[in-house]
């Protein structure tokens, strides 16, 4: 049934990205910063449980850290700047939008990533151990 209140629906794992964003992304991938480019180094090449996640990845009007879309899960590294009250709010708007795309998120701050990666992995199964694949097209 097509969902007619809902621009975005079925648009695949871009959710209907602008153009402007897959060059926006490109820039970001080329200046990812110190916390992301670590956690990187663990999910690249199918590393974290054989499933494949793009870093700096359109979907909608944003660029979300990290994406699977097989889990439908996003990964975002918070630096200071997202603990600014304002920040804070757009954040929460942010993720209410992508959730209701049918979107897991999951937030680790920069020092998480940065000084504690294993716990940060650990924390990574654990949430994909409770997320049901999305079911392979055929």
């Amino acid at each position: 049934m097509k969902n007619d209140k809902n621009p975005y629906h079925n648009q695949g794992m871009h959710k209907g990205a602008p153009p402007s964003s897959f060059i926006k992304a490109k820039i970001l991938r080329q200046n990812m910063t110190e916390a992301e480019k670590r956690l990187w180094q663990f999910l690249k090449n199918k590393q974290l449980q054989d499933y494949k996640f793009r870093r700096q990845h359109p979907i909608h009007i944003y660029i979300v850290d990290f994406y699977c879309h097989e889990l439908r899960l996003i990964i975002e590294i918070d630096g200071e700047y997202h603990n600014r009250a304002d920040q804070i709010s757009k954040d929460i708007e942010r993720s209410e939008l992508l959730k209701l795309q049918g979107l897991h998120i999951i937030r680790f701050s920069n020092k998480e990533v940065i000084n504690s990666i294993g716990k940060v992995l650990t924390d990574l199964e654990k949430y994909i151990s409770g997320i049901s694949p999305k079911p392979k097209e055929s």
